[in-house]
């Protein structure tokens, strides 16, 4: 099978697509036939070394296929189902075995495309909404990197939720795409301090929660827009790692809370995961959520697609097309 692996950490040039032996499922596990899989900030990560993993690595943390064989001990999954996963590394290939328990099916209506490009980033947007702090209608929520992929969902969801929703652009093309998801304000950040605009729109009190992806360049502005005993969610780093800080900070800042949540830790059973893909799967058929694929890529372009999302030229999700 064909498979893109970084056998030496680096820019995207260490992307290389490779033949590889056609995986065996163990006892609990389940061999998919990758139809499409997502790319994702995380895989970025792994390929840089900010997330180690031994090498060679195969990236890729989603993806939608077939289930083409099984081991003796799994009950949930048959050969033939159309299924999804996220929270398993090593999509970015033809196959790929995964734990069986993490499989879910994949509603009729939607598509491989669609499954793969739902699954990472829209049950995170979940976790964020739903739990790490979950929104009311007496919220209000900034959320950066609005028009993206788990932004524009995230967005989605908090207005379900009832929530007032501020959301912080690069462009005013992204602009548009936020709006379009709910926002009820849109902050360019180039051209506009999203920290005087936070407190402008708050009459100077601050938001009740910021869902923070980006990291460096945005959290230390950000603790100073949220309210007393607010929250900082800080789900991602797409500008950088956040350096370490004297925590006595949120303290002087309004007893503040902060927390660095993984989806992993907000799926830890099966009953979470078929809770959260559930909502997630079911709304994007019932067309209550709005899923945007920007831009699919056949498997061994992975490297531009890495450029393109590292670049800042996409707005939504970025897909693999493998088989």
């Amino acid at each position: 099978m064909k498979q893109v692996q970084v056998a030496q950490t680096g820019g995207p040039e260490q992307l290389q697509i490779v033949d590889a032996p056609t995986p065996v499922p163990g006892p609990q596990e389940a061999l998919v036939k990758v139809h499409a899989s997502g790319v994702n900030f995380i895989d970025i990560y792994f390929r840089t070394g900010l997330y180690e993993a031994p090498l060679p690595v195969v990236l890729g943390n989603e993806a939608a296929g077939v289930v083409e064989a099984i081991g003796s001990e799994v009950t949930n999954c048959r050969v033939g189902d159309r299924v999804a996963y996220a929270m398993q590394r090593g999509s970015y290939a033809e196959y790929a075995v995964v734990p069986a328990w993490q499989l879910v099916a994949i509603p009729a209506g939607l598509s491989f495309q669609q499954a793969a490009a739902a699954m990472l980033q829209g049950m995170t947007a979940h976790y964020l909404t739903h739990s790490s702090f979950p929104l009311d209608k007496s919220h209000t929520a900034l959320i950066h990197a609005a028009a993206g992929g788990a932004g524009r969902l995230a967005v989605q969801m908090a207005k379900m939720r009832g929530a007032r929703v501020f959301g912080t652009v690069s462009t005013e093309a992204k602009a548009a795409l936020a709006r379009s998801a709910g926002c009820d304000e849109v902050i360019r950040y180039t051209e506009q301090d999203f920290e005087a605009e936070v407190k402008r729109l708050t009459g100077g009190r601050g938001v009740d929660v910021i869902y923070d992806s980006v990291g460096q360049s945005t959290f230390l502005k950000g603790l100073n827009c949220i309210r007393p005993r607010g929250m900082m969610v800080l789900f991602g780093q797409s500008s950088g790692p956040v350096a370490p800080f004297n925590p006595g900070i949120l303290n002087g800042k309004g007893s503040l809370f902060l927390t660095r949540p993984s989806l992993a830790h907000h799926c830890l059973t099966r009953e979470e995961l078929l809770w959260r893909s559930g909502d997630v799967l079911g709304w994007i058929e019932q067309g209550k959520l709005d899923l945007r694929i920007d831009r699919v890529y056949p498997l061994a372009s992975a490297a531009q697609a890495h450029r393109d999302l590292e670049g800042r030229q996409t707005a939504g999700k970025l897909i693999l097309e493998v088989s």
